[in-house]
């Protein structure tokens, strides 16, 4: 017998139940995998998050100094030049009673010695180095002569695969000195080797200075080189007595330091017009107490009795003349500077004074990473192996002493990142990003100023082209256009989102950017044609009688709009050549560079514009669609029945009820032109520079990483950089989204009540 209730619902009041569970268990079941899956890719996202932090945060770490052992050398034994090789494992020493020495570095015991100078009246020893990573020095031999050597390293593995560091030295030129002058005593001289010259300037007991060169010739029947003396050149008596002489690396400069604090730079290409004096290297009253080249030979490092140490570099005025400027001082101590040793590999410095302190500072960063004080005495020598892992410290009247040292990333701080920086061959301080380089004594620069900048301006040519298209089109297409026609123009608009980016950006770089390059004039006329058109087209529509008009389909007007603008389009390219002619000389991009001053690349903004803007536009265009459309059409109705025209009603209900969703695909839309990659990355010419015009490329922190990471050195602060690159896009997301979720709410709150 049927019971009411099966009369009512049409099933028994047990299926009903078992309905109500399985509809309840589902609920459950939904309310569980979205809350898992929505949990999920919030952990994922924070996984992300932290492991960027983890690979970052190495590059802020503090570095530090450890002591871990003394060397058994006793006071007698005093260098006057010390240096490690690569494992830390081997010395060398230069002594101050002629003798050059290795020494084991975890004990100081000898390995071998030999005597340069045997002559008592050669003594005290005066020596020169070249760069720390040749390993070519020089010492006075026989009062006018100058013996040049190296210290080798090799490495021999025994059958358990156990390695032993064997030096050696070795003479490159003979073990004959050269003879610099025929009479007269060297005081000092400076030395300097390259591929294909060998130079040394010295200075007589006589305050002369002689430039003595030889050209490096390959022996023709062995490997090995020989020197083909040239011309000594006799230069320009100085002023003082010169207490030090240095030669930069290109062996074109002359640094003559005079005095307490003169310096005379001499140019060898013109000696005697090519001269700059500095009256003043440090304040009166102060005195020079060490000069040394940084890395590369170009930066001279100034420490006077002050404590404090300075960078000095060549840089052209606005005369084009070479000037010696001051670019950076370092504050280390109030004591005397008695030591100051430069890194072999990085623009760094290890600095010591009469009190028994060191530091340790890089130049680029303007970064002090370490100062301790390790001694109650004067610090006598610092010993330091090519990679800065590790230092051996000698103070006065102790043993050396053996430091481990941990500064990974010293060429990091906020200024290098963020700040403008003043770099060597630069005439002023400025953001550049120039990771690597064809030369070892390289400054890096890693501004990620020009990266974020690319990125931004990257993100606003794209929007500049793309919000307006798909904001408009989605408002006619939402709320103008006939139902059946938006049905075929929403998902063929969503379909360009398909389009890999990878294709855009190739037909981009290889077909837009030299059309555009082609047909400058007709792509700028497009602009104004196209407009100018519809609106004529439209103003001669609206003339003709109402018969004609009415026989046109609702909301299917549009349609003949695209017959305008493939004709309008036709018009514009086909007038470029026209236009070039008559007002640009026949060469727009000349007349740009020329005239105007503007440079020109092919693979500019402009071509990133047009192609990330078309990439974008679906994204907007959708969500602000579907957020127009959803408006509830009570809303239309009632503003249409209260005598409210079609436009007020869009501009004054519609728009506001759906400016929540507007505002959201705009913001997605950006978020997706801030990391977009492919496109950027083969439609630029990827140069980070700082230039809004439209018509030069840049370079942005997505295409940066990808370009960049395959070749960067594991956990090396590069490769640290680019994370951080990755952190900056990731942080920056985070803020557009949750600044653009917040203004969503507020939104949605105001207009929610219409």
């Amino acid at each position: 017998m049927e019971t009411s209730f099966e009369k009512r619902f049409g099933i028994t009041e047990a299926a009903a139940v078992r309905m109500r569970r399985m509809r309840k268990f589902k609920d459950q079941a939904a309310r569980v995998g979205i809350t898992i899956g929505g949990t999920s890719v919030v952990f994922a996202i924070c996984l992300i998050f932290f492991y960027l932090l983890y690979e970052v945060i190495p590059l802020f770490l503090p570095a530090s100094i450890e002591h871990t052992h003394d060397l058994d050398q006793s006071d007698a034994e005093v260098a006057i030049y010390s240096v490690m090789e690569e494992q830390a494992e081997v010395g060398f020493s230069l002594l101050a009673d002629g003798r050059a020495q290795f020494y084991e570095a975890n004990t100081g015991a000898e390995i071998d010695s030999v005597q340069l100078v045997s002559s008592a009246n050669d003594l005290p020893v005066v020596f020169a180095k070249d760069t720390a990573d040749s390993q070519l020095l020089g010492i006075k031999k026989n009062s006018n002569s100058i013996l040049v050597f190296k210290h080798k390293y090799s490495s021999r593995y025994d059958n358990d695969a156990v390695r032993t560091i064997l030096p050696s030295f070795e003479y490159p030129f003979g073990e004959e000195a050269i003879k610099i002058f025929e009479e007269g005593e060297i005081e000092s001289f400076a030395i300097r080797d390259s591929d294909t010259r060998l130079s040394i300037a010295v200075v007589d007991d006589k305050n002369q200075v002689y430039l003595k060169t030889f050209d490096k010739v390959e022996s023709f029947l062995s490997d090995e080189v020989e020197l083909e003396e040239q011309d000594t050149l006799r230069l320009p008596i100085p002023i003082n007595k010169v207490k030090k002489v240095l030669l930069s690396s290109d062996q074109r400069w002359l640094f003559l330091l005079e005095g307490a604090g003169q310096l005379e730079i001499i140019d060898l290409r013109s000696p005697n017009e090519g001269r700059i004096s500095v009256p003043n290297l440090v304040r009166k009253n102060l005195e020079v107490t060490a000069l040394e080249f940084l890395l590369g030979g170009y930066s001279l490092l100034v420490g006077d009795s002050s404590g404090k140490v300075s960078q000095w570099f060549l840089v052209r005025d606005d005369l084009n003349q070479n000037t010696l400027e001051k670019i950076r001082t370092f504050d280390f101590s109030d004591s005397p500077i008695t030591v100051l040793e430069t890194e072999h590999r990085r623009k760094g410095f290890v600095v010591g004074d009469t009190q028994g302190n060191i530091g340790f500072y890089n130049t680029t960063a303007e970064l002090e990473a370490i100062h301790e004080k390790i001694a109650d005495s004067a610090i006598e020598f610092i010993s330091m192996t090519p990679r800065g892992e590790a230092v051996v410290v000698k103070s006065k009247g102790s043993n050396p002493r053996f430091y481990e040292v941990e500064n990974e990333h010293p060429e990091v701080s906020w200024t290098s990142l963020w700040g403008e920086v003043w770099y060597e061959n630069y005439e002023k301080p400025d953001y550049v990003w120039q990771s690597s380089s064809a030369s070892n004594d390289f400054e890096p620069k890693f501004s990620l100023m020009p990266l974020t900048f690319g990125t931004l301006k990257a993100a606003f040519y794209a929007m500049l082209m793309a919000m307006p298209l798909a904001i408009c089109g989605a408002i006619y297409t939402a709320y103008f256009m006939a139902p059946a026609l938006r049905t075929k123009i929403k998902p063929t608009i969503e379909l360009m989102e398909a389009l890999p980016t990878v294709i855009l950006g190739f037909l981009a770089g290889l077909w837009l950017a030299p059309l555009v390059e082609a047909n400058l004039p007709g792509v700028f006329s497009l602009f104004i044609i196209t407009p100018i058109s519809i609106l004529v087209v439209a103003y001669l529509w609206s003339r003709l009688p109402l018969a004609i008009r009415g026989r046109m389909p609702d909301g299917w007007v549009p349609v003949l709009l695209i017959p305008v603008i493939i004709l309008a389009t036709v018009m514009a390219m086909g007038s470029s050549s026209f236009l070039e002619q008559t007002f640009f000389g026949g060469d727009m991009r000349q007349w740009l560079t020329r005239s105007a001053g503007i440079d020109f690349d092919q693979r500019n903004s402009l071509v990133v514009g047009l192609a990330m803007g078309f990439a974008v536009i679906p994204t907007i265009f959708s969500i602000t669609e579907d957020a127009i459309f959803a408006v509830p059409k009570a809303l239309s109705f009632g503003s249409l029945a209260l005598g409210a025209t079609p436009w007020q009603t869009m501009v004054r209900v519609v728009l506001p009820t759906a400016s929540p969703g507007i505002f959201s695909a705009t913001m997605i839309g950006l978020g997706r032109a801030v990391g977009e990659t492919m496109i950027v990355l083969m439609a630029t010419g990827n140069t980070p520079i700082m230039d809004m015009n439209i018509f030069e490329g840049f370079r942005t922190l997505s295409a940066n990483i990808a370009v960049e990471m395959p070749e960067a050195e594991v956990a090396s602060s590069h490769f640290r950089i680019l994370f951080l690159s990755g952190l900056v896009l990731f942080v920056f997301t985070f803020i557009v989204n949750t600044t653009a979720e917040i203004v969503r709410q507020r939104l949605r709150e105001k207009y929610g009540s219409l």
